[in-house]
């Protein structure tokens, strides 16, 4: 016998009942199972009704132009929640919460309210508090809930439901287990979806982490590490609302990578977020052309920072004496007074800010040197003219004369304090001053300094000790362009000349501005792949968040970078010293239990210290190998991959091969993707077919890479290992 549920309309069971024509015990469930899915088909009708409702009203009031600022800026955020509700169609609906105490609450991708006042919400947003025990309230510690319910649906109707007791009477380890391994199962599409319905607790728990300095999160393959990063950002951005005036930057390690995950945040109602690589951070710099795995190390270094400031620094004017012209005359600031004036004016600034702050002193210092000149003519004057008066009185009379009154500078050569502001607000506009102040502080282009420099050799060992000759001459040989690893330096660079008088970008929305403007400081940082960034390259991050309110994923043993780093500390050691926080997913829901078992001894090759995560599901379909002589490569590839996508059919199929397999691959395969184990990092497939893994694991960093490319499969992984002997028939 089992017990049914206390829920009136509970799914946990049904009593059996004898074979008297009543129904049995699973006829019995599944009609309580359809009139679940009923009552919540009701409910979705209903939320859906009222978004379109509330859309519809919003849709009204957009209709109205503008008529101030005040009203613009109403009007933005109006259409920011309009596009909130037109964009929540997919999955409006997911879950429910049925408390202890009766109690009854609905989860969705929005929050809805209804029209009464002070009246209990619609439907709960994931992100608000109200939704947290959907994701961590468990049997062991059910947080005042008798039950979770997921629903699954299909546009505007409900396919299924799956309860969950929280009382002790389930023994399930995953939150909702039966929608997630749903979901796992579904075919890919080659772009990411939210899971916002079947997060799991340890990703809850990172997700909704305070956002007080640098998060590290450690995960390795299928553990949910973009998911985590990508809802952090939805949830960041609805918790505190300041954010999104500010935008958050999403970091991630490809454009291949950014359109696959392109979809999720405007899904999560989220448009205040700008998505880049650390290649294209700078709008108007393109990456030109490759480099050795040997020099981009060497470029990624720390020492490059000092080395910038240094050679910056260098290139400030040395104080002299400046004689000025003004109005016909020539007047001089002493050189004492010009190192005064230089040392106030750069105190931290950028180089062009620290010119900006010197002219404005200059204006003033000139301001005063032509008012004591001026002040001491007139001294001069006003002796002579006495001593001629004095004679004339003496010979005419004194009586015969009377005293004479003026005011201000007329009275006795002294200039009031207007008038010595109306003479600094007159240097300050003079074109001649300031093409002085140019010349003698010339502006400076990032592009043009950083090309010269790195060719110098002369100025790296001068500024670069830290780098050997050998390193020098290899900089120094680089050819004209840009690589990727020259792009952190000439960030760098920008930021230590600053700014030339440059007027905010124009744009509605923050992201835009954001988008446009390199020196913007934003809200949040999310970083995925983390564990490719140079030291130079998190330099860039913090340049873009100095309050370090910093998320970054990634799996340090999936690292393929040029850098050696083989720990977490090890790489951010330089930009946050100790003080920022390790967090770690330990589950593997993407990859299968019989692939993970491959990883084992890959990752003892790499060196890694790591346990990996723990797969949680099973495909039930063991990993394939088959040898072939590398003439047969093409043909076996063609084929194997025409069977994996007869097999995973809707779903998606990949190619992961040693970057000297590509060109022949691609060619044979068209539109099938084909890319290096770097290449592939953070997307998944049905099903992976892998090329010649041996080659993959004799590339740098290799056994790292092997370890990527067993573990971007869903569902099956087939190899295709090569010999130069034919398979024995």
């Amino acid at each position: 016998m089992r017990r049914k549920s206390a829920l009136s309309n509970g799914t946990a069971g049904v009593r059996d009942v004898p074979p008297d024509g009543q129904p049995t015990a699973s006829a019995a469930a599944a009609v309580t199972r359809r009139s679940a899915v009923a009552e919540e088909q009701a409910f979705l009708d209903l939320a859906a009704a009222r978004r379109d409702t509330l859309a519809d009203h919003l849709q009204v009031e957009l209709s109205s132009p503008a008529l101030d600022a005040v009203e613009g800026a109403r009007q933005r955020l109006l259409r920011q929640q309009y596009d909130e509700l037109r964009q929540a169609r997919e999955g409006l609906v997911f879950g429910r919460l049925d408390g202890l105490d009766g109690t009854v609450r609905h989860v969705g991708r929005i929050g809805l309210r209804t029209d009464a006042e002070g009246s209990e919400p619609l439907l709960v947003d994931w992100r608000a508090p109200a939704a947290r025990p959907f994701y961590t309230a468990t049997a062991v510690d059910p947080q005042g809930q008798a039950r979770r319910r997921h629903i699954r649906t299909t546009g505007s109707t409900v396919v299924g439901v799956d309860d969950e007791p929280l009382d002790g009477t389930t023994t399930a380890e995953l939150v909702g287990e039966g929608a997630l391994l749903a979901a796992l199962d579904q075919r890919r599409t080659g772009r990411m979806s939210t899971a916002i319905s079947t997060l799991q607790r340890e990703q809850d728990d990172i997700i909704r982490a305070e956002a007080t300095g640098p998060l590290i999160v450690q995960g390795g393959p299928g553990t949910g590490k973009t998911v985590v990063a990508l809802h952090r950002v939805a949830y960041l951005l609805f918790t505190h609302r300041t954010m999104a005036d500010q935008a958050v930057l999403v970091l991630g390690p490809s454009p291949r990578f950014l359109q696959y995950i392109a979809q999720v945040l405007p899904a999560l109602g989220e448009t205040a977020v700008v998505s880049a690589t650390c290649d294209t951070l700078l709008a108007d710099v393109h990456v030109s052309r490759d480099e050795s795995r040997p020099l981009a190390e060497i470029k990624g270094r720390a020492v490059w920072q000092s080395a910038l400031e240094g050679y910056v620094a260098s290139l400030l004017p040395r104080p002299r004496e400046l004689k000025l012209r003004w109005e016909g005359e020539f007047y001089v600031l002493p050189a004492e007074t010009v190192a005064q004036a230089l040392t106030s004016a750069v105190q931290g600034r950028p180089y062009h800010r620290a010119r900006a702050a010197f002219a404005e002193q200059v204006h003033h210092l000139l301001a005063d040197v032509v008012a004591e000149q001026r002040e001491a003519l007139m001294d001069e004057m006003e002796e002579g003219f006495e001593d001629i008066l004095a004679r004339v009185d003496h010979s005419m009379g004194h009586d015969q004369f009377p005293a004479r009154t003026a005011t201000g500078s007329d009275a006795d050569g002294l200039l009031s304090e207007e008038e010595i502001e109306q003479l600094r607000s007159r240097i300050a506009e003079n074109p001649t001053i300031a093409r002085f102040i140019t010349a003698w502080w010339p502006t400076l282009d990032a592009a043009t300094l950083l090309t010269d420099f790195l060719a110098d050799r002369a100025l790296l060992a001068r500024f670069a000790p830290q780098l050997t000759p050998e390193e020098i001459v290899a900089v120094a040989a680089e050819p004209a362009g840009w690589a990727s690893s020259d792009i952190p330096l000439l960030d760098a660079l920008a930021d230590l000349l600053g700014d030339v008088d440059a007027p905010p970008p124009p744009g509605e929305f923050v992201a835009d501005r954001a988008r446009r403007q390199r020196s913007w400081v934003y809200g949040h940082v999310v970083i995925d792949e983390a564990q490719e960034l140079s030291e130079m390259q998190w330099q860039m991050v913090l340049r873009r968040c100095p309050s370090r309110s910093i998320t970054a994923v990634g799996d340090i043993d999936q690292a393929e970078a040029a850098h050696r780093h083989t720990s977490w500390a090890q790489a951010v050691q330089a930009v946050f010293g100790d003080r920022w926080t390790a967090a770690e997913l330990t589950i593997c829901y993407r990859t299968p239990r019989e692939v993970m078992d491959l990883t084992g001894p890959v990752l003892t090759k790499a060196g890694s210290h790591n346990t990996p995560p723990r797969a949680v599901r099973s495909s039930g379909i063991a990993p394939w190998e088959l040898a072939i002589t590398p003439a047969e490569l093409a043909a076996a590839a063609v084929e194997a991959v025409r069977q994996l996508q007869r097999r995973w059919h809707g779903g998606t199929v990949g190619v992961i091969a040693p970057a000297s397999r590509i060109a022949e691959l691609r060619t044979a395969l068209g539109d099938t993707p084909v890319l290096t184990a770097g290449q592939s990092k953070g997307l998944e497939w049905d099903a992976t077919l892998l090329i010649d893994p041996e080659g993959i694991a004799a590339e740098p960093r290799g056994w790292n890479g092997l370890y990527v490319a067993l573990t971007r499969c869903t569902q099956e992984l087939g190899q295709l290992t090569l010999t130069e002997q034919p398979p024995a028939t």
